[in-house]
Order: C-alpha cells, then sequence, then structure tokens
C-alpha cells in the first residue's frame, strides 16, 4: 500500500504533460492566481478592521474616524465583491476552455488513429477519456488551481499578519499547524479510499440494475430471481456498510478539525487573555488573533483535500496525454501529405483517378496485437472491375484481405499497389474517397435519411439519392416514412430495422460511385426476398468496379470471377466455383454442407 500510494504522489510530476495544451490560457491563468492571492489577502485584513474598530470605537470610546473607517471598509469590500466576480468568470472561462480545447484534440487525434488502435480499446474507456478525463481537468487548472492559490497565500497572509501583531503569541500558536495538517492529511486519505471503494461499490449496482432490466426475460426464464436478487442485496449491503464507515471517518474528521481550531482558540484566549490584562496586548489585538487562530485550520483542510485530489487527478491526465500522444500505426509520410493533404485538409485538386487495379505483392501480415502470420508472403493480382468473393467459417479472418486493401492496416511486409503504385505513396484520404464499404453491422449518424445518404455524396441530389434507394430495394422502406428523406433515423440509426440500417448504409456506399466496393456480409441483415433484390443489383453495380465480398453464405458468391476460402486465418483455396467444386477441397466441403442445412431447413 505504501509503494502505491508513492507511485501515486509521483504522478504529480505528470501535470508538466498537459502545458502544450495549457499555452492559450496561460495569460487568463496567471490573472487567475494574481486575483485570487489579492482575494485572500483582504480576507486576511478583514481582521484587522475589527481589530482597530473595537480598539478605537469599543475601547477608545472615539468615533472621530468612523466615516474614514467605514469608507474605507465599503470600498474594501466592494473591491472584493469584484475581484470575485471577476476571479469566478475567469475560473469558468479557463475550465470551459481546457475542456473544449482536450475534447477537440482527442476527438481529432481519433480520426488519424489505424483501426488496430480502436480493436485494443472499447468504446466506454475513449468516451471516459475524452468527456470524464477533460472535465476534470477542466477543473484542476481553474478551480484546483484557485484553491490552491486562495488557501495558500491566505495561510501565509495570516502566519505573517500574526508576527507582525505579536511574535510572541505567533509562536505558541504555529506548532498546531503542522500537528493539525498530519492529522488532517490522515483522515483525508482515509475518506479518500472509502470514497474509491464507494463509486467501486455503486458501479456494482449499477451494473446489477442494467442486468435486471435487460435482462429480465432471461432472468424469468431461467428461474434465477432468487439468486440474480442475492447478488443485488450483497452489492447493496457493501455500499451500506462503506458509507457507514465514510460516514463515521468523515465525522471524526470535522470534530478532530473544530477540536484543532477550538484548541487554537484557548491557546490565543489564554496567552492572549495574561497579556491583555497585563497590557502587552490591546483586545483588537486578541480579537484578531482569536480570528486567525480559528479561521486558519479551514484552508489548511482545504489545501491539503486538493492536494490529495490533485494525486487522484494524475490517472486522469496520464491517460488522456497518453491518448494525445499515440502514434497512429498507420501514417502518411510527409512527402505524401505535402502534395495530398491529411484527413483534415485534403488537397483534392491533387487527387489522381483511381481506376481499381490491385495487387498484393509478397504479402505477409499479422495484427498489431498478435504474432502468428495471416498472410505469408501472399500474392495476388485483381485487375479493375474483377469480382474477388472471400469465404469460410464464421471467424476464420475473411476480413483481413478487406481491411488491407482499404488500407485500414499496413502489411508487415511486402507491397500492396493500386493501379500499380504502392499504396504508401497516396493519401489515406485519397484512398477512402475512392472506397466504398458496406459492414456486416451497419452504422448510421444521427439525424436525417438525407443527411446520411449525402455523407457517400455531399452535392447528391434528390434524383440521385432516389436512383440509389431504389438500386438497394430500400426506395419503398423511405417513401413510407412520415417525412421521407427527411425523417430521423435516430442515435447510431435506432429508429429503423437493423435491414432497414443495412439497405440505407449500401444506398450510401453506391452514391459515392466507387471504383472499389468493399461488402462485408452486405446481405446478413435483411430479409431472403430483399437478399436476392440486392443480389441482383450487385450484379449490375459492380460492373466497371473492382469488388471484394465477404460472404458466409457461398450462394451470394457463385458468380465470382475469383473465390479465395479462408480457413483459421489462412487462405487456403483460390478459384472459381466451378474450379473449387472439382478440387473436392474445403470450399467444397462448406458448400455442401450449407446445401444439406438450407435443404433441412425446407424440409
Amino acid at each position: 500500500m505504501k509503494k502505491q500510494n508513492k507511485e501515486r504522489s509521483l504522478r504529480f510530476f505528470g501535470i508538466p504533460r498537459l502545458l502544450p495544451w495549457l499555452v492559450p490560457f496561460r495569460k487568463r491563468m496567471l490573472a487567475m492566481v494574481i486575483l485570487g492571492v489579492l482575494s485572500s489577502l483582504v480576507d486576511a485584513v478583514y481582521p484587522l478592521f475589527n481589530r482597530y474598530a473595537l480598539d478605537h470605537f469599543v475601547v477608545g470610546k472615539t468615533l472621530g474616524t468612523l466615516g474614514i473607517f467605514l469608507a474605507l471598509y465599503a470600498v474594501v469590500l466592494i473591491l472584493q465583491v469584484l475581484d470575485n466576480y471577476v476571479t469566478t468568470y475567469w475560473c469558468g472561462k479557463v475550465e470551459m476552455g481546457v475542456d473544449e480545447t482536450l475534447r477537440n484534440a482527442a476527438f481529432s487525434h481519433l480520426q488519424t488513429l489505424s483501426f488496430s488502435y480502436f480493436s485494443r480499446y472499447s468504446v466506454g474507456y475513449l468516451h471516459a477519456r475524452i468527456m470524464s478525463d477533460t472535465e476534470t481537468i477542466g477543473g484542476l487548472c481553474a478551480w484546483h488551481l484557485m484553491d490552491i492559490v486562495w488557501n495558500g497565500a491566505y495561510v501565509v497572509c495570516v502566519l505573517i499578519l500574526m508576527f507582525v501583531l505579536n511574535a510572541g503569541l505567533a509562536l505558541r500558536i504555529l506548532p498546531l499547524v503542522p500537528i493539525a495538517a498530519l492529522f488532517i492529511w490522515f483522515f483525508q486519505k482515509r475518506l479518500i479510499a472509502l470514497n474509491r471503494k464507494i463509486r467501486e461499490a455503486n458501479g456494482k449496482i449499477t451494473g446489477d440494475f442494467n442486468e435486471g432490466i435487460t435482462g429480465a426475460s432471461t432472468i424469468r426464464s431461467l428461474a434465477i430471481g432468487d439468486t440474480i436478487q442475492g447478488h443485488f442485496e450483497e452489492d447493496a449491503d457493501e455500499m451500506r456498510s462503506l458509507g457507514i464507515r465514510a460516514g463515521r471517518t468523515s465525522s471524526l474528521f470535522v470534530s478532530t478539525v473544530t477540536m484543532f481550531s477550538m484548541f487554537a482558540l484557548a491557546v490565543v484566549l489564554y496567552q492572549g487573555g495574561k497579556l491583555t490584562l497585563s497590557g502587552l496586548l490591546k483586545v483588537g489585538t486578541l480579537s484578531a488573533f482569536m480570528s486567525y487562530a480559528v479561521g486558519m485550520m479551514e484552508p489548511i483542510q482545504n489545501l491539503i483535500h486538493t492536494f490529495s485530489q490533485l494525486i487522484a487527478i494524475q490517472a486522469n491526465i496520464e491517460r488522456l496525454t497518453d491518448l494525445l500522444q499515440v502514434k497512429s500505426d498507420v501514417t502518411d509520410t510527409p512527402e505524401v501529405i505535402a502534395r495530398y493533404g491529411d484527413v483534415f485538409h485534403p488537397r483534392r485538386e491533387n487527387f489522381e483517378p483511381l481506376f481499381g487495379d490491385v495487387e498484393f505483392r509478397d504479402v505477409s501480415f499479422h495484427y498489431p496485437d498478435g504474432e502468428e502470420m495471416v498472410l505469408s508472403h501472399f500474392n495476388l493480382t485483381v485487375p479493375r472491375g474483377m469480382n474477388v468473393a472471400i469465404v469460410g467459417e464464421t471467424g476464420a479472418g475473411k476480413s483481413t484481405l478487406a481491411n488491407l486493401v482499404c488500407r485500414f492496416y499496413e502489411p508487415t511486409s511486402g507491397q500492396i499497389l493500386i493501379d500499380g503504385r504502392d499504396v504508401r505513396e497516396r493519401s489515406q484520404m485519397w484512398l477512402h474517397s475512392n472506397i466504398g464499404c458496406v459492414l456486416q453491422t451497419p452504422h448510421l449518424f444521427s439525424g436525417s435519411v438525407r443527411e446520411n445518404l449525402c455523407y457517400g455524396k455531399p452535392d447528391a441530389t434528390d434524383e440521385e439519392i432516389w436512383q440509389a434507394l431504389d438500386i438497394v430495394s430500400a426506395g419503398d422502406v423511405v417513401r413510407r416514412m412520415e417525412h421521407g428523406l427527411d425523417s430521423e433515423v435516430g442515435e447510431g440509426g435506432d429508429l429503423l430495422s437493423l435491414g432497414e440500417k443495412q439497405l440505407l448504409s449500401f444506398a450510401r456506399a453506391l452514391l459515392s460511385d466507387p471504383k472499389i466496393l468493399i461488402l462485408d456480409e452486405a446481405t446478413a441483415s435483411v430479409d431472403t426476398v430483399t437478399e436476392k433484390k440486392i443480389q441482383d443489383a450487385i450484379r449490375k453495380i459492380i460492373r466497371g468496379r473492382t469488388s471484394f465480398v465477404i460472404a458466409h453464405r457461398l450462394s451470394t458468391v457463385v458468380d465470382a470471377d475469383l473465390i479465395l476460402v479462408v480457413r483459421d486465418g489462412k487462405i487456403v483455396e483460390r478459384g472459381t466455383h466451378r474450379e473449387l467444386l472439382r478440387k473436392h477441397g474445403y470450399y467444397r466441403e462448406l458448400f455442401t454442407r450449407q446445401f444439406e442445412e438450407t435443404a433441412a431447413d425446407l424440409a
């Protein structure tokens, strides 16, 4: 545990990693620091007003300078109100500005990363980095910074003023400061640990609720309601126990801080009272010391709490900066970027036309998170307009070739050539703007049908959109919608059925008029009648285009110009449908098995 705490403390030095993104806010943050120091100085001066009032108006029994006193007090009060307003305003601007800057940087950086990164990290993990971590860091750069500045400056000002007023009495109180700080630090550490456990327990309960609701039908069908209820009660009881422990520790914490405040007050009253009675200390000075003694403990507590949070926040900083510093496995060279631009600033005027000749030249490949070669010295020439089918059982690795053609991954060795040139000699944007993909799991963006289809061709006319929809048999689906092309599809297309989403994603790909077409189980989510219509449309669409059709059902690829058979991540056979059947190999085995299963279903 000590080693772990030490490592967390060392993370504090990860803050400089944020500096490149904080440079635009340096002037605002400096202004915040100055205003925070001034605010703490004013707060420290207030007891001096009470000191003057007691010594001159109460003890001295004179009101001769009351007008000047009130005027000065009012000026200081107005200045403090303005200071607090401006400080709070700047803190809010810095927090939102840092938050926005980091989110934009993280989101933009994600657009440049290769598929291998997204296969290693879940959506939840990346979402937390962009939303939760940036929000936490924004708060650190604004409110946590101000907490440190104000509380630290206030404690320093108070100590200086106490020594100026009476060094002897200040020395009596000074030893209480480190002792109180140690006790506060001890309880703060315990509270942070308990709150962390409470969050984990709350996460378990949230998971229980989620499983209980989303899995309600499964729970009832398995008759395991009592088991699920038992798990929930265990987690709820754990959270109750942790909550009680945290409450008990918190009450001891508050009581300890109060005890030190009262003890400091007692020291001031005892020592200061004797000095006052002997005429060595004025009543007003005693009053100021009492205010300082009681008021100093809360800033010390806040400082320790803030530094504890800073140590915990280092994990957020490291995760986010690690994301921002990740290098993509697939990158364009500086020379390519200079000619073709990057993903955010493409120089389309320099894009050469793509015709669709694809060649794998001595390509070997393994995925970044694996060591076994999926392709080994693989050679394949696909002339423009050829229809290549890639078949095999589920999980066999059929998508590997398509991923390499799309340059979602780089080959481990060898070359992939498009129109006779290595794909690395041109930009990813050039390649992707000439490729149409229809994936097994379709994805639509929030918005209307028209907006989603126009991602394939931003300047598409309604006539072109309807033509693409009718080709893939999606025209009638859209016409039945209440607002036609302006109908909303919902987040991720959740207002549509899976088959409807697939049809729209197919139309979107066709609208861009791609020279290379990738169909990854494109008809897997549609009914048999619609599948037949799409197959007829595909035969028309792939004419003049190089196409790679990834399929599980072999009936969809019997007319392909070339069939590649994948097994255990390796291409084991190649040829046309008739050629592969005559070989009596793995393809014939797959085809026969599927034919028998289809016949059995029909029977």
